[in-house]
């Protein structure tokens, strides 16, 4: 129950009750309103930045697994790029290398991306940066995994072609050591057998009896598998791609035939002595973009360092040819 309050009036000698008047009752009123609307905001200003509410915990949490996930991602992502780099180092220093290509250029490996700004999107945020960062990092990882399969692809595609090089050349003897008698001359000037006079032998003589094997060098189309070239009597004509051609004269007889493919070691004919021959043997050539060149050069496919070094001083040797 409120306290009801008397002031002393001094005409009446007596005290007489206060009565308060409305309109002070009506500004007590708005003060106290105003008051307690300042005291709320107070309280409902301080609790928001101390104080969180169920959703903006929940956001929090939502907020700080983000974080934490994209901190996992860039994570993975410096293992593959470490893991990257080091196909690109293998991709650039050895497999470039043999397969004689150019290098990929670490900026085209690395390069961002002109133009617009792709990460617009991402600004704004608390997190932008870190968002925008991780995406860019993201853009250029998948760019650069981008290149090295490409470059992986052109890699597979130099080592077909270049095992078919491999395959193709010449790098066998024609005929078999155990079938040999001797190498009776070698590519540079020699003896003429015919005429005495000294003139340039253009190939390798391999003495063997007659019939004895004759094998192809290197895979190959038969060109030509007669005798109408002067001198070389039956011989045959293997196109080996590439600009290579090996030829195999004075032969006895064909075990292949004209347009026929032929692989390395393939059995085309047979030891003879047809044509401008002195004895049964084998007068090999190669031909390098219509040009001879010797032979010697091309025997790294059956032959033992020992057996080439062998073959190379008999070779050197300026004796009579056989043709």
């Amino acid at each position: 129950m409120a306290k009801v309050k008397y002031y002393y009036d001094a005409d009446t000698l007596s005290y007489r009750k206060i009565k308060r008047k409305k309109r002070t009752t009506f500004k007590y009123v708005v003060v106290f309103l105003f008051a307690a609307a300042i005291f709320s905001f107070l309280f409902v200003f301080i609790a928001s930045q101390y104080i969180q509410s169920p959703k903006e915990r929940q956001l929090t949490r939502e907020l700080q697994n983000m974080e934490l996930q994209y901190e996992l991602l860039n994570k993975r992502m410096d293992d593959a790029i470490a893991a990257l780099e080091n196909v690109e180092e293998r991709d650039n220093a050895i497999y470039r290398l043999y397969f004689e290509a150019n290098p990929i250029p670490e900026e085209q490996r690395r390069a961002g991306f002109g133009g617009i700004n792709r990460y617009k999107k991402f600004e704004g945020y608390d997190n932008s940066q870190l968002i925008s960062e991780t995406n860019k990092r993201l853009d250029i990882l998948e760019k650069a995994i981008v290149v090295q399969s490409k470059s992986l692809d052109e890699i597979a595609k130099l080592a077909e072609e270049k095992e078919k090089f491999l395959e193709a050349i010449p790098a066998i003897q024609p005929v078999n050591n155990i079938n040999l008698t001797r190498m009776a001359s070698g590519y540079g000037y020699r003896i003429d057998p015919f005429t005495k006079v000294r003139k340039f032998h253009f190939g390798m003589d391999f003495t063997a009896p007659r019939g004895t094997p004759v094998y192809a060098t290197g895979d190959g189309i038969i060109k030509r598998a007669d005798n109408s070239s002067s001198g070389y009597g039956k011989h045959i004509r293997i196109d080996h791609g590439y600009g290579y051609m090996s030829l195999y004269a004075h032969l006895y007889k064909y075990n292949v035939r004209v347009n026929q493919r032929v692989k390395r070691g393939d059995l085309i004919g047979f030891v003879g002595s047809t044509g401008r021959s002195e004895a049964p043997h084998l007068h090999y050539e190669v031909f390098k973009d219509g040009e001879r060149i010797n032979p010697i050069n091309f025997y790294y496919g059956n032959l033992s360092a020992e057996e080439f070094d062998v073959l190379l001083k008999k070779a050197s040797l300026e004796n009579q040819s056989l043709d």
